[in-house]
């Protein structure tokens, strides 16, 4: 009996004792031109609730850097993820009048005392994590060129870069009334198509979630309210940021093309990707053209999975 009992005991430490290995988390840095449009915020809050993740740092890109950054430090104080450095790209004038959360981004009670820089603090992360870093750039890729312009070879020590941006094929109506869309250069890329053309011929593994399946992923008025409702400090903030976005910009329903990079890191299924050869043009275009892959793209999501994955992630309190 006392034998049976040992082995009982053995089988039952091994599988719910220390000796049963928890799934590494994936390293990620989150590079967000947060503040305009307004799915960076809700990327964000996807990124702070996924345990997989470990969050290296989030990285502010393109336009007012400051302003963004001091966005980023105050949802990460206010959700208790203070202890995640931020950093900041150079700043310009590119696209100010477009920040329509500005005065969540100015209303915090204190900042950090500075940001380091993002090419910086990225070159340092992937030196000491090389080859297990992937990072996401939900926005225009300033950060990344400038990357590549000064050190390639480690930006080549990258697992990946996860993009949103491009468009591909011609995008149908969903409802079939209109003629299928033209591709057209997307926002992201044709604010920086230097930087977008060095990260395509880069060698880095590249991940894009284009137009093609991300334009369909509308926040309707159902799905919003059941979130934006659930008192959460993370919901409350988008609950803030969103009235902000769409006061500023005259809409009511949000588009979340940027949260579907995460999404697909977390559940590769919502949007299957496929080998692909990408070229940037001079205009800003992403032609797939014949070559070898450089590229692994989404071109169809199911938009009512992915909002049931999103809501049941981001809306748990």
């Amino acid at each position: 009996m006392r034998k049976i009992f040992g082995l009982v005991a053995a089988a039952f430490f091994i599988a719910c004792g220390p000796a049963q290995a928890q799934p590494a988390r994936e390293k990620i840095i989150i590079d967000a031109d947060i503040g305009d449009d307004i799915d960076d915020a809700f990327a964000v809050a996807l990124a702070l609730k996924s345990p997989e993740f470990e969050i290296l740092g989030f990285t502010a890109p393109f336009g007012d850097t400051l302003a963004r950054a001091r966005m980023l430090d105050r949802i990460l104080a206010e959700t208790g993820h203070g202890d995640i450095p931020v950093a900041m790209g150079a700043s310009s004038t590119a696209n100010l009048a477009g920040f329509n959360q500005r005065p969540y981004a100015q209303g915090a009670a204190r900042y950090r005392a500075s940001y380091p820089n993002s090419t910086d603090f990225i070159l340092e992360q992937i030196r000491r994590y090389p080859g297990q870093i992937t990072l996401v750039a939900l926005g225009p890729q300033p950060n990344i060129g400038a990357l590549i312009d000064r050190d390639i070879a480690t930006f080549r020590k990258l697992k990946r870069v996860v993009i949103m941006g491009g468009a591909v094929q011609p995008i149908p109506d969903p409802y079939g009334l209109r003629a299928p869309t033209a591709p057209m250069p997307e926002w992201n890329i044709k604010n920086d198509i230097a930087s977008a053309q060095k990260l395509f011929t880069s060698g880095v593994p590249v991940v894009m979630m284009p137009l093609d399946s991300t334009v369909n992923l509308k926040l309707h008025e159902v799905a919003r309210n059941l979130l934006l409702a659930q008192g959460t400090k993370l919901t409350d903030i988008l609950a803030v940021t969103y009235h902000m976005w769409s006061q500023g910009t005259r809409q009511p329903t949000p588009t979340l093309f940027d949260p579907m990079t995460i999404a697909w890191m977390l559940n590769p299924s919502l949007c299957p990707v496929m080998p692909m050869h990408v070229r940037v043009d001079d205009a800003g275009m992403t032609l797939a053209e014949a070559g070898p892959a450089n590229a692994q793209v989404c071109l169809k999501s199911d938009p009512q999975a992915f909002l049931q994955f999103y809501l049941g992630r981001v809306g748990v309190k």
